[in-house]
């Protein structure tokens, strides 16, 4: 019974691994989809697109599959029609919510981003009503085992705006359109990118604690688990 039981915990982990890996496939797909319409499928002239291919290829999904979903954003492929959509929102404590979709099917995915909101205290809010509280940039994740000293004159250099700690790494922003400057100026002095995106950034935080902390985080968290959720942005800040 002992081995037996072994095994059928063996078998549902790797269930598990499994889904998750299809959820993180599915996203990154409909990434991949969603750049190649908005801005062509060519990587050179479509940095958005240039992001999701190296994320696609840092989580190893097929060849095969990423060319399919970019023909699929380019209409050289049947299959549904995606769009994208933007839900905003507010959480518990106040807090501004926004959710980036891409969806086949707008209405199962404004029923299930509503159902999210209202099981963690939160409610949706019109088209506008949250957006205006962040800014768009390019935010670029760098090795934090680098001097501090050294970093921030690499981060000069490059372009960037502003330079922080997040995590034991380095969290660098700039413009959107100087993402690509910023990296290549950070690598070519030999400086480990880790992550490099064009993402939504509060321009000021709400606090929250105790139950209401919990309760966002739950908010959050469900949110970003849903099928058709690509990112989600909270001006959160959990004391």
């Amino acid at each position: 019974m002992a081995g037996h039981s072994k095994w059928a915990n063996i078998k549902r982990r790797k269930a598990q691994v499994d889904e998750q890996k299809g959820r993180i496939f599915s996203r990154l797909a409909r990434e991949l989809t969603g750049a190649a319409r908005q801005g062509g499928p060519n990587p050179e002239a479509n940095p958005r697109l240039r992001e999701a291919i190296a994320k696609a290829r840092e989580a190893n999904i097929p060849a095969g599959n990423l060319q399919r979903a970019i023909l699929k954003g380019t209409g050289g492929l049947a299959g549904a029609q995606l769009e994208e959509s933007l839900y905003e929102g507010y959480g518990p404590g106040g807090i501004a919510v926004v959710v980036e979709t891409v969806t086949d099917n707008r209405r199962r995915t404004s029923a299930a981003v509503r159902h999210v909101f209202a099981r963690h205290g939160g409610s949706l809010g019109e088209a506008g009503c949250v957006v205006w509280m962040f800014d768009q940039k390019a935010v670029i994740t760098a090795d934090g085992e680098v001097a501090e000293e050294r970093m921030l004159a690499a981060a000069l250099d490059a372009g960037a705006e502003d330079l922080a700690r997040r995590e034991g790494d380095y969290l660098l922003t700039a413009d959107p359109r100087d993402l690509d400057r910023v990296r290549a100026g950070l690598e070519a002095l030999g400086i480990s990118v880790k992550e490099a995106e064009v993402t939504l950034v509060p321009r000021t935080t709400v606090e929250v604690s105790g139950d209401q902390a919990d309760q966002a985080m739950e908010l959050l968290a469900e949110l970003d688990a849903l099928e058709d959720v690509q990112r989600v942005h909270a001006n959160v800040a959990v004391e």
